[in-house]
């Protein structure tokens, strides 16, 4: 239970907050995106472009549902709380954490929806995707950081590390 969780939206940090957060706890950091596009030996979104929706989701839940770590940040895809049986397994590997990020700047940062790599069925919008999503971030956090739109990266490690401390 020495681990820290990252989930949030696309978007929200969690991969570069989190290298940072890691490097300022002295631990390591996992990302579960680069995790997966290895396995499939392929990107995200070609991934979900040549294997299908199911097909990626399938293997998220498989890599979040095994993975082990120690004294590691972890990053997870936005779309890792689609899936409680990895859910479940992650939070007995530490506390989850919410970065919390506005609709509004969500929006203003992923630009590329289309080619990042993003979890949606056709015809979604991200505000579809984060309507699922957030009482779903609020059901697994175990600690929520709530991020303002002018809030920098820097900003954002030091909420993280005062909550955690």
């Amino acid at each position: 239970m020495n681990n820290y969780i990252l989930i949030g939206m696309p978007g929200s940090g969690k991969s570069t907050v989190g290298v940072l957060l890691a490097k300022a706890l002295g631990y390591l950091f996992e990302d579960v995106d680069l995790l997966i596009s290895r396995k499939a030996q392929k990107p995200l979104q070609r991934i979900l472009d040549e294997d299908g929706l199911d097909s990626f989701l399938s293997l998220e839940e498989q890599t979040g549902s095994t993975l082990s770590a120690e004294h590691t940040v972890i990053a997870t895809g936005g779309s890792m709380v689609l899936s409680e049986k990895a859910m479940k397994h992650l939070k007995t590997m530490g506390k989850v954490i919410y970065i919390d990020v506005p609709f509004k700047e969500i929006e203003r940062r992923v630009t590329n929806i289309k080619t990042r790599g993003i979890v949606f069925h056709p015809n979604e919008t991200l505000a579809d995707v984060y309507r699922e999503r957030k009482p779903l971030y609020e059901r697994y956090a175990d600690i929520t950081v709530s991020v303002k739109p002018d809030s920098t990266i820097e900003d954002t490690v030091e909420m993280l590390m005062e909550t955690i401390f």
